[in-house]
């Protein structure tokens, strides 16, 4: 493969709000997988979750916040523009076209969601632009279904070297070093109660909630 080739991630979810997990796990997988690119993409409205609390512009300005001038991570309001569900295909779809045929195109997921992958929308076209990589994350060890075996098994790679010797259609689970168990329900009921998030999510995050009065209890 040739040096020049991009490498290019996405990571997606609500960010509802964007936490030192989120953040962290981006930088590691920028690192692990030797990314040019990170894209962080706030969905509008997830298929499978309720609508997040706070509007999608908030959340995409908190994600900005989150990011600062962090290399390699780019906060991306694609799917923000579109309505309607947010389905990872047709973002992957529009980033493969951007970016050609023969970049490496990675979307990243955690173990979590990679469970429910199988109920995703035309799940199989994800391997059509992209690899799969999935995250392991703390207190998640279940055994894959048998919907989700069938989708992934014959795809798995054991390197991340093997992974990127094809522009897409492989999948790799992936360790990262810091596993942070931080979620941002977690987050939200701290907020509703009026406690501190402090050292949970970065300072510019903190302050704009605090600013914009955002996930405090409704009375």
């Amino acid at each position: 493969m040739s040096q020049c080739v991009q490498r290019i991630g996405m990571l997606g979810g609500t960010f509802d709000p964007v936490h030192l997990g989120h953040l962290r796990s981006a930088v590691e997988l920028h690192e692990a997988l030797s990314l040019d690119r990170l894209h962080m993409i706030p969905a509008q409205q997830p298929p499978l979750r309720g609508q997040p609390q706070v509007p999608a512009h908030q959340r995409l300005a908190l994600l900005k916040a989150g990011i600062g001038d962090t290399l390699g991570l780019v906060a991306d309001d694609r799917e923000l523009q579109r309505a309607g569900p947010s389905y990872s295909a047709d973002t992957l779809a529009e980033l493969r076209a951007e970016y050609g045929e023969q970049a490496r195109l990675i979307m990243a997921i955690g173990f979590d969601a990679f469970l429910r992958l199988a109920q995703w929308y035309q799940p199989a076209r994800i391997f059509d632009f992209a690899h799969l990589v999935v995250i392991a994350r703390p207190g998640y060890s279940d055994s894959l279904p048998p919907s989700l075996m069938e989708l992934v098994e014959h795809r798995a790679v054991d390197s991340v070297d093997t992974l990127m010797q094809q522009p897409c259609g492989g999948y790799l689970s992936l360790e990262l070093p810091s596993l942070m168990a931080i979620s941002a329900t977690y987050i939200r009921q701290r907020l509703e109660a009026g406690k501190s998030v402090r050292y949970l999510v970065p300072p510019a995050v903190e302050q704009a909630i605090a600013h914009h009065g955002l996930y405090q209890q409704c009375e």
